[in-house]
C-alpha cells in the first residue's frame, strides 16, 4: 500500500476496552489486527497490505469521533505549514512504531494528526 503526501491515509478509534472491541470489529466485519502491545491494535488493510487504521484503548472514546490521519512525506515542513495556516499543534512530533507522528487542530478546533515514515 502506497500512502500519498496530504491525504487521508488512516483512521484511529479510541476505542475503552480493546479486547472487547476488537472482538466486535473481528466477528461484526471479519477485520484482521496486528497487536502493538496492550492498548494499541492495528486493523489490517483488507488486501493484506499495510494497515487503514488501528483502535487505540489509550485514547478518549466518545464524542469527536475517531482520528482521522494524514500521511506527511516531510513532517517537519508539514507542522510548519499547518501553523502558518493558523493551526495549532496539539501533539508534537514524537516516534511511534511506524515513525513520527503529531496531532494539530484546525482553526474550528477539529483535531487531526499526521504521520510520516521517518
Amino acid at each position: 500500500m502506497t500512502s500519498v503526501h496530504h491525504t487521508i491515509d488512516y483512521v484511529e478509534i479510541n476505542v475503552s476496552d480493546l479486547a472487547a472491541s476488537r472482538a466486535f470489529y473481528e466477528q461484526a466485519f471479519g477485520w484482521l489486527f496486528n497487536d502493538y502491545g496492550p492498548t494499541y491494535a492495528g486493523i489490517r488493510a483488507a488486501s493484506g497490505d499495510g494497515e487503514v487504521g488501528g483502535l487505540n484503548a489509550a485514547g478518549t472514546p466518545g464524542p469527536g469521533g475517531p482520528l482521522v490521519m494524514l500521511f506527511s512525506d516531510d513532517l517537519d515542513a508539514t507542522r510548519a505549514g499547518i501553523e502558518a495556516a493558523g493551526g495549532t499543534i496539539t501533539t508534537p512530533p514524537h516516534e511511534f512504531p511506524g515513525g513520527r507522528r503529531l496531532e494539530f487542530a484546525d482553526p474550528s478546533g477539529n483535531v487531526l494528526g499526521v504521520w510520516a515514515s521517518s
